[in-house]
């Protein structure tokens, strides 16, 4: 298999490498499809490979011993999982599965972990972003303690058009259930109220974005200081 040219890459970190560093790591990408609900790894158990997404959505949840679950992160094609392979660890304590249909680059755990000691601007660009999805994490968890659910929703949903390619986005009213860990008619609910003010439309299954800009207003200090740290860190998400 011929090695991954950087040109050609659309994932934000692997794109923003000095080509010497993308060197070190390239000859070990592979391109990969992952489909909806593909696992990319499971809580206490040894990961295979690290996933750095070209395009698609990847969630992070976090799972309770009696099965109960929530999403804590959220990742595209600015960041990659899992974050703890970038730490030394060869496990996670999250689930982490596709949300969104995804293309992408997988790596061996330990050609990844090999890479990293080799390429400082590889550790370091990777430790920025751990940084910033950890800032991702705290202000999910903020955000569920103090925010009304329809302020939360507008939240996710700008965080999932963040790593869309279009404003049309394939979301169940189950799977939002889940991510939000509230009820489906609590979804419906605050679905109808961002789809009254003429933020969003629902049909079938999908969310088409038409008023980003309103919806971040509406959103108010829900969304946005954690892509503040992306930028300020690493630069723009798209």
């Amino acid at each position: 298999m011929p090695v991954v040219q950087q040109s050609v890459v659309l994932n934000r970190l692997l794109r923003l490498l000095p080509a010497a560093d993308f060197e070190i790591i390239a000859p070990w990408l592979k391109p990969v499809d992952l489909p909806l609900r593909t696992v990319l790894a499971e809580p206490d158990q040894p990961v295979e490979y690290a996933h750095f997404l070209d395009r698609g959505l990847g969630s992070i949840l976090a799972i309770s011993p009696e099965g109960q679950q929530a999403e804590v992160g959220i990742f595209g094609r600015e960041g990659f999982c899992p974050t703890s392979l970038a730490l030394g660890s060869d496990r996670t304590i999250n689930f982490i599965v596709i949300q969104a249909d995804a293309q992408g680059h997988r790596i061996e755990r330990a050609r990844l972990q090999d890479a990293i000691a080799k390429s400082h601007g590889l550790r370091n660009l990777l430790a920025l972003y751990v940084q910033t999805l950890q800032y991702q994490t705290g202000f999910t968890a903020l955000s569920n303690a103090v925010h009304p659910v329809d302020e939360r929703l507008a939240r996710w949903l700008l965080m999932c058009h963040d790593r869309s390619d279009g404003d049309e986005m394939a979301l169940t009213h189950e799977f939002m259930s889940v991510m939000l860990a509230v009820r489906r008619p609590t979804v419906t609910t605050a679905l109808h109220v961002l789809e009254g003010n003429g933020f969003i439309s629902a049909e079938r299954g999908y969310i088409t974005m038409r008023n980003r800009e309103a919806m971040e207003r509406f959103a108010q200090d829900a969304y946005g200081k954690p892509e503040a740290e992306y930028r300020r860190l690493i630069g723009a998400m798209r």
